[in-house]
């Protein structure tokens, strides 16, 4: 059990600084600190600012969430920060063309989404939740311009690789709308560092250059230095890509876009170069527990002992253990681990909801199941997966083309193509 406290946090016997912990967890990208030890001493009070342009927060969020996690453990005093005017200008960083604006009345309900989201993540720590619309509201464009503005250079704005890029020959343009969204950013620190007595910024690997922003303009306007830390980048190592998509999009934290058992599997499918880290940056299992998951994991990897163990976590932290526990036993049932007659109704509810689901007799047509189901384009098609074998019915293979009685258990049966879990069908005796 981890012990926490300002001086460090006890991780089975060992104890970890600040600074240690985030080594471990392999938070650190880069950072103005020239010896992350000095954090050690007495946390810093810190901000790390989250989009509000989409109507909920994504995995790669979740990585930013406990990278804030980790200070909050420590006793540091943390402001986070619901982007509601930076959302309405939008980031031009990694985009080839301009955003569409947003309604300020869609993006008020995704800063509203976005404060539920981070609370229930890091619920159990204390944090202030601010939203710089709050401040830039009712700036007005000459004290603007002549108290902030006058604070930047257009020189290094202008080499940064995402404006260069998009100035550049055939580039799509930049408006001095998106431009000024970096001038925004170090706006807010400045008023975090003036109002809030905020002296370091966390940020993505993509914010640096944002974060310096903030960073020269309390040097320049206050005379003060203060810092940024910014969280690495997590790549799925298995295929080189940034991690948290998937062939349908982005996995998200909102229940109604990425369903409880979606994100479950999300995580049981993780690749196994890259468990560990994602062991690390999700969870806050500690040292002990992580290198014990591990060692059971690579003495039997075909098992999936850590993707397991990383799915009830982030799950749990996540959506809560109820669902946790629920979406997990929806996974079992699609995989073969659990029979479709032990489920309860919350699970069997569950189940109808990612999967398709038909009703027939106990002698019905197997055929117009797999149809009816999408299982199948067509009788032609239906007939000849059955012929190739690649038809099953609770997990055993089947060469004919009607149900019999002692296919359903307690009513139900699970009609399934190939092997993938998503190509499964709910029948149920009418």
């Amino acid at each position: 059990m981890a012990a926490y406290g300002i001086l460090g946090v006890t991780l089975l016997g060992i104890t970890m600084t600040l600074s240690e912990e985030l080594a471990w967890r392999g938070f650190i990208n880069q950072t103005t600190y020239k010896d992350t030890a000095v954090i050690d001493q007495a946390a810093p009070k810190f901000y790390m600012g989250f989009d509000a342009s989409a109507d909920s927060q994504t995995v790669g969020n979740l990585a930013a969430m406990m990278f804030v996690k980790t200070f909050l453990r420590h006793g540091a005093e943390g402001v986070l920060l619901a982007g509601g005017s930076t959302s309405l200008i939008g980031d031009p960083g990694g985009k080839d063309a301009e955003r569409p604006l947003q309604d300020e009345s869609v993006i008020a309900q995704n800063v509203a989404k976005a404060g539920e989201q981070l609370k229930a993540v890091l619920r159990g720590h204390d944090f202030e939740l601010v939203n710089n619309l709050d401040w830039t509201r009712g700036l007005t464009v000459i004290p603007f311009l002549r108290d902030i503005g006058k604070h930047f250079s257009m020189t290094p704005l202008v080499q940064r690789d995402y404006i260069a890029k998009r100035i550049g020959e055939g580039g799509a343009g930049i408006s001095y709308t998106e431009f000024s969204y970096t001038i925004l950013q170090g706006l807010d620190y400045l008023h975090l560092f003036d109002n809030k007595g905020v002296t370091l910024q966390l940020g993505g690997s993509d914010q640096w250059g944002n974060c310096l922003s903030g960073v020269e303009l309390i040097r320049r306007a206050r005379g003060q230095e203060v810092n940024v830390m910014t969280l690495n980048l997590i790549i799925n190592k298995a295929t080189g890509k940034k991690f948290g998509k998937t062939e349908s999009g982005a996995v998200w934290l909102d229940p109604a876009k990425t369903s409880p058992t979606q994100f479950y599997q999300f995580w049981i499918n993780s690749d196994d170069e890259g468990v560990e880290e994602y062991l690390k940056v999700f969870t806050e299992l500690d040292k002990g527990a992580v290198d014990a998951v591990m060692a059971e994991h690579r003495a039997n990897p075909a098992a999936r002992i850590a993707q397991t163990r990383l799915a009830q976590e982030v799950t749990s932290l996540v959506h809560g253990e109820p669902a946790e526990v629920i979406a997990a036993q929806v996974t079992d049932v699609l995989t073969g681990k659990k029979t479709i007659d032990a489920v309860d109704d919350p699970t069997l509810l569950a189940l109808r909801d990612e999967i398709p689901s038909a009703t027939t007799s106990e002698s019905g047509s197997v055929v117009d199941a797999l149809v009816s189901t999408n299982l199948a384009s067509s009788n032609t098609e239906a007939r000849r997966l059955i012929d190739g074998n690649a038809i099953s019915i609770n997990g055993v293979k089947v060469d004919r083309e009607q149900f019999e009685p002692a296919d359903f258990q307690n009513g139900r049966l699970l009609l399934k193509r190939g092997k993938a879990f998503k190509d499964s069908a709910l029948i149920e005796r009418a």
